[in-house]
């Protein structure tokens, strides 16, 4: 029996040896190793041999199959390892390769499209782009622009006060700007005239309607230069009305009140939505009321106090002069696409934002 014991020991690891691949061992450790199987059968007949005999044929066999169990262990793990690395080999993923099918290709929301154009328009007219903080000081939200103590919009239901809000009429008091003007007087303060630039960017008020939100966004600009006139003013923003709007459009100016401009304009486009208050279907046009008009900014001659303010820095009211205008980027952009209410601009709704690509 011991004979028949070193055999089936020998014909098994044979038989381990050239498996080529895991489900083949898995054959061979059932044959050898199984309940069926030749060598468990012949230990469940040792208690059938001789006393004598018993011991070293148990022994034997048992011998015998722990090491055709270690042998198997030692095949499974060479095989799980060799499958391993020709199934990564087979199955690499070139990631310099465009994905299939393509992702949907991404697009800049409405409010950057148009912040971004509003930009080009004034770089190609010789402004450059300039930042400032949104977290601001009363110095530079209001006094430096010359608003009067009294003014409304200091008071604590216009703006937002930074916590604690403390006197709010002292210069170091800190709130979110309510306007990108701050980022005028900080210019000025950084470089000499003359200055031509615009200042995009976010600003705060406490409003929230269908056409007015907490957080908004607008673009301002400020020239200053020796013999800068309204005319100028009226000109530059004609052709930036013309190129974000149509090259029918004309401009008017309407008097009005700012703090920091003197004097102050209104600043309308001629509707692009019909000819003379009458829409393409006969009825008054809806967009502009029937006025042929439609008020897209406001803007003046910079106030010569607020120049008195960066006098040091060469913005001598005596020598230079200037104009300022602001307008609001949800304004020219639902003006511009037909959108009936700001707060589309903020629901993060696809349906609505995929339409402006």
């Amino acid at each position: 029996m011991r004979d028949q014991i070193a055999r089936i020991t020998e014909e098994a690891q044979a038989a381990i040896d050239a498996a080529p691949a895991t489900p083949a061992l898995e054959d061979v450790r059932i044959k050898y190793l199984g309940r069926k199987a030749e060598l468990p059968n012949l230990l469940r007949g040792v208690a059938a041999l001789e006393p004598d005999q018993r011991a070293a044929v148990g022994k034997a066999a048992n011998e015998a199959r722990r090491a055709l169990e270690d042998a198997i262990e030692r095949k499974a793990q060479a095989l799980a390892a060799s499958e391993l690395r020709r199934r990564l080999a087979k199955d690499r993923v070139d990631v310099t390769l465009p994905a299939d099918p393509r992702p949907a290709t991404g697009r800049l929301h409405l409010i950057t499209q148009t912040q971004r154009e509003i930009e080009d328009v004034f770089v190609g007219l010789g402004f450059n782009v300039a930042e400032g903080p949104e977290v601001e000081t009363v110095y530079y939200n209001f006094d430096a622009l010359n608003h009067a103590p009294t003014h409304p919009s200091r008071l604590l239901t216009d703006t937002f006060y930074v916590k604690p809000a403390g006197d709010i009429f002292d210069p170091n008091a800190v709130l979110l700007r309510v306007h990108t003007s701050p980022v005028q007087v900080r210019a000025m303060e950084a470089q000499p005239p003359p200055i031509y630039i615009v200042m995009p960017g976010r600003v705060y008020r406490p409003d929230s309607d269908a056409t007015h939100s907490p957080q908004f966004h607008q673009v301002e600009g400020l020239a200053v230069d020796t013999d800068i006139t309204l005319g100028d003013l009226q000109g530059t923003l004609l052709a930036f009305a013309r190129a974000i709007f149509g090259e029918e459009r004309q401009v008017r100016l309407r008097p009005h009140f700012f703090p920091f401009t003197e004097p102050s304009v209104e600043v309308d486009v001629s509707c692009f939505n019909c000819r003379q208050g009458v829409a393409a279907d006969g009825e008054r046009c809806s967009l502009c009321k029937g006025t042929a008009w439609i008020e897209i900014l406001g803007a003046g001659m910079v106030d010569p106090n607020v120049l008195d303010y960066v006098r040091e820095n060469g913005y001598d009211p005596e020598q230079v002069q200037g104009f300022a205008f602001g307008m609001g980027i949800e304004r020219i952009a639902m003006l511009k696409h037909g959108v009936p209410d700001l707060r589309l601009l903020y629901d993060n709704d696809v349906r609505f934002l995929e339409q402006f690509g």
